[in-house]
């Protein structure tokens, strides 16, 4: 059974909007001017209190913990149907879906009610929310190698190998061990190195969600940046007798990007002003608020993490194919894999991550060499980055709507019996039902899919107009300099839109 691709005359529509916007930007090049869009702190009593208070929070965070335990239950112990097992189907078709979507409402919050950090610091701290006892770690400094998110980009490509080429998803039992093994190395983290060192630097899930919170329209935030000039105790950064200090390290005073924040609140309780909450901005105006000085710091390990990102959602995408199985077997053939042809996927995950990353260093030499630029090639390689980052964002939300929509019709059902006690396989009439009445109807399904890539599509090109400008020494850009990162952008939408045309393989 498959999931309908987009019609033709969607693309085509789309594509024709495309060619419009990459028009407009094109001949709209001039002079960059740092634009800092609008902010709002919600600063009203009710929200002071919720920031100020961690009642909320540990509610959250029980409940989560809760739910998590159920997951790790029902995959051990409950049958090894998929579609009839919580584990599975909460895991992969509703929380990876819905976390990644939760990032357009509330930014990197999922990390602060994260089941793997609360269980880990419960386990080593044994304390719900107040400072724990620091002798109950190590609380060594993360060596420099582990200082990146390099481990984190490392855990991202080992999970979608066993996601997709071992086939987790569609076992609950290994969902469950999966779901332990997180909790141990959060734990093993906590108990070895200082604050948590799994969130900042190891955990794929937070630095995804920390990348695309960039382009969230929520953070936390001081609410008037004078009171954190004159703010003598850094509370937020070091923490007080009864709460925790930052856990990722930040100073809210100079905090201007959401990559690293957790959301976890220790600094808005900390906080001696009560100076810290919920701050509504602008769409992407994380990124085209930054200073050409800013931009031209960004790192090369977030912007290879971030290629990461695009490369393997992609990648997603293109194995939920009705030809993937036989294009490997195919493979396979050639070159003498057999068993589970885990070689093959192999190749073929190592080559799908290969050539975005062979196509990005040639456009980043072309912008360098046409702009004349005497930055190396670092620089450019980490600042024009961020441009592609709406492209991950905005595929990854519209390949797992499609899942989403189809695959957790039946999900109360498997609530009411998580183990999936005496039950059976989908039969062929419920698997035919399912595709045939999805939660949304197909139109509504491809309207947002389609919307979701043309708004990738100009939040790239605008991210990336931007950061041409900022990179040319005297901020005026030629089309010429500004067509290899457009050409870029352009082919990975239109591949991402190739892809949601195709008729995608039922996970379940």
């Amino acid at each position: 059974m498959v999931h309908p691709g987009l019609p033709v005359p969607w693309v085509a529509s789309l594509f024709l909007v495309m060619l419009v916007l990459a028009f407009w930007y094109s001949f709209r090049l001039k002079t960059h001017q740092q634009q800092q869009g609008f902010s709002y702190s919600l600063k009203n009593r009710f929200v002071l209190w919720l920031v100020t208070h961690p009642y909320l929070l540990i509610t959250l965070k029980l409940f989560s913990a809760a739910v998590f335990l159920l997951v790790i239950y029902a995959g051990l112990f409950g049958t090894p149907v998929p579609e009839r097992n919580i584990a599975t189907v909460l895991t992969w078709t509703i929380w990876w879906s819905g976390v990644v979507l939760s990032v357009f409402f509330v930014g990197s919050a999922w990390c602060a009610i994260c089941p793997w950090d609360a269980l880990a610091n419960w386990l080593v701290k044994w304390k719900l929310w107040q400072r724990g006892n620091e002798q109950n770690s190590l609380n060594l400094r993360v060596p420099k190698v582990l200082r990146s998110v390099w481990p984190a980009l490392m855990m991202f490509v080992v999970l979608t190998w066993l996601e997709l080429g071992a086939g987790i998803t569609i076992s609950p039992y290994a969902t469950a061990l999966l779901s332990l093994l997180m909790v141990i190395l959060a734990t093993v983290s906590l108990l070895v190195y200082e604050r948590k060192a799994f969130c900042r630097y190891f955990c794929a899930v937070g630095r995804t969600l920390g990348a695309y919170s960039a382009m969230a329209p929520i953070a936390l935030r001081p609410i008037d940046s004078d009171t954190c000039k004159s703010c003598d105790t850094l509370a937020c950064y070091n923490g007080t007798d009864k709460i925790e200090p930052c856990p990722t390290h930040l100073v809210m005073g100079s905090l201007k990007q959401n990559t690293y924040c957790i959301s976890c609140g220790a600094c808005s309780v900390d906080c001696t002003y009560q100076n810290v909450s919920w701050q509504l901005r602008g769409v992407g105006s994380e990124v085209t608020s930054l200073s050409r000085k800013a931009a031209m710091r960004a790192r090369v390990d977030e912007a290879v993490f971030i290629l990461g990102l695009v490369s393997l959602t992609t990648f997603h995408g293109l194995t939920m194919m009705p030809y993937w199985e036989s294009s490997i077997r195919s493979l396979a053939r050639h070159i003498g894999d057999s068993g589970q042809l885990l070689g093959s996927f192999s190749i073929v995950m190592f080559a799908s991550i290969l050539i975005p990353v062979l196509f990005y260093l040639v456009t980043v030499k072309l912008t360098q060499n046409l702009l004349r630029l005497k930055e190396d090639f670092k620089r450019v390689f980490s600042a024009l980055a961020v441009s592609i980052l709406p492209l991950a964002f905005t595929y990854h939300i519209a390949h797992n709507l499609t899942h989403l929509v189809r695959e957790s019709r039946g999900f109360w059902d498997v609530v009411a019996n998580p183990l999936g006690i005496d039950t059976s396989p989908l039969t062929m009439m419920e698997r035919h039902s399912r595709h045939l009445h999805p939660l949304i109807p197909d139109t509504a399904t491809f309207a947002l899919q389609g919307l979701l890539i043309l708004f990738g599509f100009w939040l790239a090109v605008h991210f990336a107009r931007q950061r041409v400008q900022q990179l040319s020494a005297t901020g005026n850009t030629t089309l010429l300099a500004f067509l290899p990162i457009l050409l870029f952008v352009a082919s990975i939408s239109l591949a991402d839109l190739w892809l949601l045309m195709q008729p995608m393989v039922m996970r379940m």
